[in-house]
C-alpha cells in the first residue's frame, strides 16, 4: 500500500546533470531535459532524490532506467493481465484470489508466451540490442513491484512498464478494472514517440484490449502492423471477431488465439518471426 506525497520537491540526476521539479498531486512527477547530444542508445541509470529539507538527513532516494531504443523497425505494446499473465480478470473472486493470495514466483504465465516474446524482441536485430517492448495495463502503479518482478523472475523482454493510476485500500475490489480509455492515451502517447516504426499490439478479449486497439488502428492508419488477441473469454467471440475482421480489412494483421503456439505460426506468417529462429 502507498500514500502519495503531494508537491513533493524532487531532483533528478541522470547523464552526469541534476534536475529539479516537484510531484503533482497524485505523487507522480514529469520533467523533461536537454541532454545536449543524443544519448547512446540502451538502458541509462536515473536517480531521483526528494529534496524536502525535513528528510534532508534520511537520503530518500531511488533509482531508475530510462531506455533509448536501438534502431528497429518495430515496437510492441503488450496488455499484462490475461495477456501473458493468467489473471482471470474476467471473474471479480478469482481474479482477487489469485491476487491476495499468490506472488511473483507462483503466478504463471501463459504457456508459450515467454517463447514467443522472446524471438519478438530479438528478430532482426543483432545480439544485445533487442527490438522495445512496453507493457500498457489497466493495473495500477500499486502493482509495479509485482509485475517487473514477475517478468524478470519468467524471463519476458526487459521493458517500459506503463500502468494505471495508484488505488488506496478501499478501492482494491476494483484493481485493474474501468479507466480503460487512459490505456488508449498511454499507447497513444508512445506511438507519437516513435513515428518512423509499426507497432505490434497484443492484447486479450477479457474486457476492452480488442476496441481499444481497433480505434488505434483507425487512429494512426498504417502504423499497427499487426494486433493479436488472445482468446480467454468464451461468450465474447463473435463480438471480438468481428473487430478483428474489421482491422483486417483495414489492412491490420490479426490474429485471435488461444494458444501461444498458434500466434508464434501467425508470427512466422507475416514475418516478425524467422521460420528457423531459434533462442
Amino acid at each position: 500500500m502507498v500514500s502519495p506525497y503531494a508537491f513533493a520537491r524532487l531532483s533528478v540526476e541522470w547523464g552526469g546533470s541534476q534536475y529539479y521539479t516537484r510531484s503533482q498531486d497524485d505523487g507522480f512527477f514529469r520533467f523533461e531535459l536537454d541532454a545536449g547530444r543524443p544519448p547512446r542508445p540502451g538502458w541509462h541509470k536515473v536517480v531521483v532524490q526528494l529534496e524536502e529539507e525535513r528528510f534532508r538527513k534520511q537520503k530518500i532516494c531511488g533509482a531508475g532506467q530510462v531506455l533509448i531504443p536501438f534502431a528497429s523497425r518495430y515496437v510492441f505494446v503488450s496488455d499484462i493481465d490475461d495477456t501473458f499473465l493468467i489473471s482471470h480478470s474476467s471473474s471479480l473472486r478469482r481474479r482477487l484470489y489469485v491476487l491476495l493470495t499468490k506472488n511473483a514466483w507462483t503466478r504463471r504465465p501463459f504457456e508459450g508466451v515467454v517463447k514467443h516474446y522472446r524471438l519478438l524482441a530479438s528478430y532482426g536485430q543483432r545480439q544485445g540490442q533487442p527490438n522495445p517492448f512496453f507493457y500498457v495495463s489497466s493495473s495500477e502503479w500499486n502493482l509495479f513491484y509485482f509485475i517487473r518482478e514477475f517478468t524478470n523472475k519468467n524471463g519476458l523482454p526487459k521493458g517500459i512498464f506503463l500502468l494505471n493510476e495508484l488505488k488506496k485500500l478501499a478501492q482494491v475490489f476494483r484493481t485493474g478494472q474501468h479507466n480503460h480509455a487512459t490505456k488508449f492515451r498511454r499507447i497513444v502517447r508512445i506511438v507519437e514517440a516513435f513515428p518512423q516504426r509499426r507497432f505490434v499490439l497484443f492484447g486479450d478479449d477479457s474486457q476492452d484490449d480488442p476496441t481499444i486497439y481497433a480505434a488505434l488502428a483507425g487512429h494512426f492508419a498504417g502504423r499497427i502492423y499487426a494486433v493479436y488477441i488472445r482468446r480467454v473469454h468464451q461468450k465474447k467471440f463473435e463480438k471480438v471477431q468481428r473487430v478483428m475482421n474489421t482491422m483486417a480489412a483495414a489492412g491490420v494483421h490479426c490474429c485471435y488465439f488461444t494458444h501461444s503456439e498458434e500466434a508464434i505460426t501467425h508470427s512466422k506468417k507475416i514475418q516478425l518471426v524467422a521460420d528457423d529462429q531459434r533462442l
